[in-house]
């Protein structure tokens, strides 16, 4: 839990929070940014269009973030009515917050490159924290580490996540069945999914997670 870290060690708590505070905010951000590029401004007068953390934290997400290390933020209000490609706006506003977690995970780990020794990996941010317990590195580390969760998360095709968006926007006519299937289902589906990994230890997302992070890792060791 994050928040244990808080008292045992807060200067190691610091660089984490602030990285994930960084991480959703910037995810928000695009999201408003899009929308209102697109013609909607809706975020936009909603206070949205801003890096402020504040704007974006949704309080009972943020709680449930410390302390069981699965939370989540204040949706961006989007009326996909206003945007000026029907078809495509919505996923091209969707795919913005996955997109914005991408090239910041491009960035810091290119940052993390070149001031960071050879053993290090920012895919193991715990690696970072006993090896070099340099602040920096191990916001960085967070950094990257947090961008990629948030992406590989918010592209699971399943309402109301990102992904979804992009799934329906490429469906065939002939499965609208689906589509309808997936948003009255979607969030009860991925509810199941989230209590089965957090509390039964099944570990699906989890596994995904891994998966992912350990591939980037892989692909960062090359350079």
């Amino acid at each position: 839990m994050l928040i244990s870290l808080l008292f045992q060690e807060p200067l190691i708590f610091l660089p984490i929070v602030l990285s994930l505070l960084i991480a959703l905010s910037f995810h928000e951000f695009c999201h408003a940014l899009a929308a209102t590029a697109l013609g909607d401004n809706t975020a936009k007068s909603a206070g949205r269009l801003t890096l402020n953390p504040l704007a974006h934290l949704d309080f009972l997400g943020t709680i449930l973030l410390l302390t069981i290390g699965f939370g989540w933020g204040k949706p961006v209000p989007v009326n996909y009515y206003n945007l000026k490609d029907q078809k495509w706006g919505p996923a091209l506003v969707s795919l913005a917050g996955p997109g914005a977690n991408l090239l910041s995970i491009i960035i810091f780990a290119l940052v993390f490159k070149l001031i960071a020794p050879a053993s290090l990996n920012p895919a193991d941010p715990f690696q970072v924290i006993s090896a070099s317990g340099n602040l920096l590195l191990i916001f960085l580390s967070f950094l990257v580490v947090y961008n990629l969760v948030l992406m590989i998360f918010n592209l699971l095709p399943i309402p109301p996540l990102d992904g979804a968006h992009a799934l329906f926007a490429v469906l065939p006519p002939k499965y609208e069945h689906l589509q309808f299937y997936l948003e009255k289902n979607g969030p009860m589906i991925l509810m199941i999914l989230i209590i089965m990994d957090s509390f039964l230890n099944i570990g699906i997302i989890s596994f995904i997670f891994t998966l992912i992070i350990n591939l980037f890792g892989k692909i960062y060791s090359l350079f």
